[in-house]
């Protein structure tokens, strides 16, 4: 390719010249190719990849001189001698000539340097070449990555790192490439080359650890195989890519969501040093913007804009507090540096002024932020403060326009409203009502306030102190702001763990899971949503029915319509947002709770925090994010409940207890009043208070435990210990629990109160940390994800096994290389979506399919016919006869019946005794034909080949004429028709027995013994019934293709389907009947493939979904 002239000042260090003339140079780098150099060569190979230089210098290269210059330019380089050739003979035929005119060697070199330059714009115009952010050197090791590991342009390099590979015991220093799809290394030292290849979606394991002889080495599992990887000089970088880019792969797994690069990101400036990629910077950006809404709790769009050191005034202490702010499109919030010492959120459509203060040594660049509640936040200590002053006005403006378009969509706020503060809108007194105008009855108050069932003994200590509990609250909101924009401090933990007060719980779960920030920001979407899915029917819907009345059945606001209906239509609303998890056991019982304390739309919007961001995975049919739980729940039990734990593994009693109190918060399996406490901290500090609290449990019952002999045992010690957890401070009435309904009779557990062992939980659990979570819920996911496609192919196998003549082994590997298929066209494209062929939801049979394109691929790398020059055709043709719905789409039972279909012949004796017979005399008859050098069983079939093509074109003729005369017998009966011209005789030539093999070497192929085009047509028609006729559509028969014509359809489709062809005709059955008269062609159909050395061919050929040039010299490795 042409390159931007740049000066070189050794032209001939480390390359030999090949080509020059009097003004280029064309150069080869030694250690490339053939003749090399010898050991120099050598040399410079191994410092080639070992130093980077490969990935900045193609093997060949032009280089421009002017006869008295000692400085030479580089105008292209090549990956190739036919690209370099190419670029030369251009120079030679259209410039040489042209330089010898100028005079000046300036001119010249201005002349040539603005000539490249014209031809590289002119190629990126003609090419619609974008201009993009990535570096030149960044796009050259792109382009070496493609060339190393014959990938595609789709698949997308994100970055690559040095390194060495350990194969076996010896260390090979090379180049890790991390690609969107794939992870790769390769490496030349002294002559020998490593290449390996790894999908992301077959990693099984990926972990980061040291040992005495390397203190940094990251692993690579696979279901085959385990590579190791150490001397990185940035290895946390390298990991948390490689972690990033398996997360993806792991998603597009469980719900088909792959990846999409983001355009929005700034550009990169031009003279930029780094090598990283815009994908890179893509991914830093999204692991950073990760990071922030789940340290906030914002919605799942938001994306981080950048964060800045600087101090906090913090009003209630009278303090400076040094942390970090953070500025999104929607949102700028604080932490402290010190973890619990303060946060904040601001919401954008809540601020009304931001200016800069007056700076002063005691308050520099400081920064003021008033909101419509009247609250001023005061920042110092900015760096940069006009450019975070320009963004924060840039983001507030956009937000402004937002919220005057929902007014006039809904028509329902205005401008005296703008003072209203979003918490205003939650208050007891105002209504949802006064909000919008409801089209659908929905409940405008949480439930409990309306079945709160009092009595004047009630009167009593408890309601004093949950008054008490009230005061506090309130005494802290007037104390640290009440709202979205509340200062959160320890002091509000402290609160949250003493038991948020009744009235106030629906609002302050609204506040602490971030439920509040969406539901601000889309009113009237619940309503809408009720709306469209009132009366609709699925499987969901269906489901929702059957559980809706085993929703807390004991609380009395479920024990009506109106808490019935209520939950009905929050549920539905929901599965109808979210089709991908619809609706799992166990939402039941949390929208329940949720409705007891929120009114309607509230209990919604925590119902979408829960499912789609504080419990990622858990309610989707296979319950992927509670498995992923119950797998760091295990290595946290391994880690502070050592001596617990492997008895409780022996037990197996931590995989059942983990998704019954994971699912339902403990509300399944604790007493109501107390389990709400839990959800009280779950939504203040996370699913880390599910595992403290979890841990607190066995903790506290380790001693019984121990004793257990059974896993049955073990569930009633903990069955009685969770019932027994009370919370006095209850004002409620108390009410049945239903896991203590279903206990056995033994004697009660010592009551628990529920404060303490939270309390209990904190101080010996606490220092568990949510960045830690995450990364186990990694290592698990991975874990789990593989464990379930393992567990998918094992069912699929296990359904078909008793349908193929294949073994279970044959058929997993027939199955990986079906699934590798749907997943190359995922990442390359295809010709049809892959969510239509991916659907995690379906049977295990049809959760992969594939199309024509992709079943053309393996058409041809795994069917013992498919050699020939008609394979594409014949491939479409089969596809059709297995796509049985018509859906475009096959699964894999259907792509394996296509495998091993077998000559279909029932009626085969009849159809011999009925020719036999007269093919006697006509095999006399027939003069040898002449010797080729063939094998006896090559010279058979080449026999039995012509004798068949003869006797069709015989039956043929008579057919045809019986065809001619019986048509115009019928034309003459026919009354009211046009009598239609009678057909004419065709003289067929050389039709004959005594030219038998001419005609039939004529007619179907020169090479038809070797090859198997016309027999695949064959085999194809064969293997069908009458309904094939139908799906193998005419207009792609190649010219030499027999036509055969059935009995079935109606003369009008006879005739449309012969119109090739009007020579002569022949019925299947004929067809059929004629090759069975000839064992060679028999055996030749039923001669069994072995497969297995097809599938291990495909699979060297689809590691990376296209053919390699060569593998002898090196190791490429692809797990299965």
């Amino acid at each position: 390719m042409w390159v931007s002239p740049e000066d070189v000042l050794l032209a001939g260090a480390l390359w030999i010249t090949e080509r020059a003339n009097p003004y280029f140079i064309l150069q080869k780098r030694k250690g490339h190719g053939d003749g090399g150099g010898g050991l120099a060569g050598l040399l410079v190979g191994t410092l080639d990849v070992v130093l980077d230089s490969s990935a900045r210098m193609a093997p060949y290269r032009i280089l421009y001189q002017t006869p008295d210059s000692l400085v030479y330019w580089i105008i292209a380089h090549g990956t190739s001698r036919k690209e370099i050739t190419e670029h030369w003979e251009w120079l030679e035929h259209n410039l040489l000539q042209t330089l010898s005119i100028f005079e000046n060697e300036n001119d010249i070199t201005t002349f040539v340097k603005g000539k490249v330059q014209g031809i590289i714009a002119e190629y990126n115009k003609n090419h619609d070449v974008k201009e993009d952010d990535d570096t030149d050197k960044f796009k050259e090791a792109s382009a070496k990555f493609r060339k190393l590991f014959g990938m595609p342009e789709e698949e997308k390099l994100v970055n690559y790192y040095s390194c060495s590979y350990w194969k076996g015991k010896v260390p090979r220093q090379g180049w890790l490439y991390l690609s969107i799809n794939h992870l790769c290394f390769y490496s030349y030292l002294l002559g020998k080359e490593v290449k390996l290849v790894v999908r992301w979606a077959d990693i099984t394991q990926l972990e980061k650890s040291a040992t005495l002889l390397l203190p940094d080495v990251i692993k690579v599992s696979t279901r085959t195989n385990e590579h190791v990887f150490s001397v990185f000089l940035n290895i946390n970088e390298t990991f948390k890519l490689a972690e990033q880019l398996a997360n993806i792969a792991m998603r597009q797994l469980l719900d088909n969501k792959g990846f999409e690069q983001d355009r929005s990101l700034p550009k990169l400036k031009k003279k930029s040093p780094k090598k990283v990629s815009a994908l890179k910077r893509d991914l830093d950006a999204r692991a950073k913007s990760e990071r922030y809404r789940a340290l906030f709790r914002l919605p799942k769009d938001e994306k981080l804009d950048g964060h800045t050191d600087c101090t906090l005034w913090t009003p209630f202490n009278k303090m400076h507090i040094l942390g970090q702010m953070f500025v999104s499109t929607n949102y700028i919030c604080f932490t402290s540096k010190e973890e619990t010492l303060c946060s904040l959120i601001i919401p954008l459509r809540e601020v009304t002024i931001v200016e800069k203060a007056d700076s002063s040594n005691v308050l520099p660049s400081p920064l003021s932020i008033s909101t419509k509640n009247r609250m001023t936040f005061l920042f110092a200590n900015l760096k940069d403060r006009d450019f975070l002053v320009q963004r924060i006005s840039d983001f507030l403006q956009q937000t402004t326009s937002k919220i005057h378009l929902e007014r006039e969509l809904t028509g329902s706020l205005n401008s005296s409203d703008d003072e209203v503060g979003i918490i205003e809108r939650f208050s007891p007194e105002f209504s949802i009502q006064n909000f919008i105008v409801l089209s659908v009855p929905t409940a405008t108050q949480a439930l409990m306030t309306m079945y709160r069932r009092r009595s004047p003994e009630e009167f009593n200590p408890k309601l004093a102190k949950e008054f008490m509990k009230e005061q506090a609250w309130k005494n802290h909101f007037a104390e640290y702001g009440q709202g979205v924009c509340m200062y959160r401090t320890e002091k509000t933990k402290e609160l949250v763990l003493k038991g948020i007060p009744e009235s106030m719980r629906g609002e302050l779960w609204l506040l602490f899971s971030g439920a509040i920030n969406e539901m601000a920001t889309h009113p009237g979407y619940y309503e809408d949503l009720v709306e469209k899915s009132m009366g609709k029917y699925n499987l969901a819907t269906e489901e929702i029915e059957r559980d809706l009345h085993r929703s807390l059945p004991e609380h009395p606001a479920f024990q009506n319509e109106m808490g019935i209906a209520a939950l009905r239509r929050v549920l539905t609303a929901y599965a109808f947002r979210n089709p991908n998890i619809g609706y799992c056991q166990a939402m039941n019982i949390v929208t329940s709770v949720l409705l007891l304390y929120a009114k309607e739309e509230e209990a919604f919007w925590l119902l979408v925090a829960l499912c789609e961001r504080m419990l990622p995975d858990y309610y989707n049919t296979r319950v992927v994010g509670a498995l992923v739980d119950q797998g760091v729940f295990e290595e946290l039990a391994r880690e502070y409940v050592p001596q617990l734990y492997d008895c409780m593994q022996d037990l197996g009693v931590i995989s059942t207890i983990s998704l019954s109190w994971f699912l339902t918060l403990f509300l399944s399996v604790m007493p109501f009043e107390s389990a709400v406490v839990v959800v009280d901290c779950f939504f203040y500090d996370g699913i880390k208070v599910i595992f403290q609290l979890a841990l607190s449990v066995l903790h506290a019952n380790i001693h019984q435990l121990l004793g257990c002999k059974d896993d049955g045992e073990a569930m009633t010690v903990l069955g009685r210990y969770l019932d027994s957890v009370t919370n006095k401070d209850s004002t409620l009435p108390p009410i049945p629990h239903l896991h203590s309904l279903l206990t056995d009779n033994g004697e009660p557990h010592p009551e628990v109160d529920i404060f303490k062992l939270v309390r209990s939980s904190y101080e010996k659990f606490g220092s568990i940390r949510a960045d830690v979570i995450e990364q186990m819920r990694f290592k698990q996911r991975l874990r789990v994800i593989q464990t379930i496609e393992d567990t998918t192919k094992r069912n699929v196998v296990r359904t078909i096994v008793t349908e193929t003549a294949f073994s279970i082994d044959e058929l997993e590997e027939l199955y990986v290389l079906f699934k590798a298929e749907h997943l190359t066209s995922c990442y390359w494209g295809g010709s049809s979506n892959p969510t239509e062929r991916h659907d995690p939801s379906l049977p295990y049979l049809e959760q992969y399919r594939i199309d024509v394109e992709q079943f053309k691929g393996l058409f041809n790398l795994l069917f013992p016919w498919a050699n020939g020059a008609h394979s594409d055709p014949l491939a479409v043709r089969f596809f059709r006869l297995l796509d049985q719905n018509g859906d475009a789409l096959i699964n894999f039972r259907e792509f394996i019946s296509g495998l091993v279909k077998k000559l279909n012949t029932p009626d085969y004796r009849h159809y011999l005794k009925l020719w036999n017979q007269e093919t006697k005399p006509k095999r006399e008859n027939t003069k040898d034909l002449p010797k080729l050098n063939q094998d006896v069983a090559e010279q058979e079939l080449y026999h039995a080949t012509a004798t068949v093509t003869s006797l069709l074109l015989e039956m043929g003729e008579v057919g045809k004429l019986f065809s001619s005369s019986s048509s115009s017998r019928k034309d003459h009966n026919m009354e009211g028709n046009e009598q239609l011209p009678p057909m004419q005789d065709i003289k067929l030539e050389d039709s004959s027995p005594k030219d038998t093999g001419t005609s039939s070497a004529m007619l179907i192929s020169d090479d038809e013994t070797k090859d198997d085009t016309s027999m695949s047509s064959y085999s194809v028609l064969s293997a069908g019934s009458h309904e094939m006729d139908e799906k193998l559509q005419c207009e792609d028969i190649a010219d030499d293709t027999v036509l055969v014509r059935s009995d079935s359809g109606t003369n009008g489709e006879r005739s449309n389907r012969t119109s090739i062809d009007k020579d002569w005709a022949i019925t299947f059955e004929q067809f059929l009947a004629s090759v069975l008269t000839e064992q060679a062609l028999v055996h030749y159909f039923e001669k069994p493939v072995e497969v297995a050395a097809r599938i291990t061919n495909a699979k060297n050929v689809r590691k990376v979904g296209r053919p390699l040039l060569s593998t002898s010299d090196y190791e490429i490795s692809l797990s299965g």
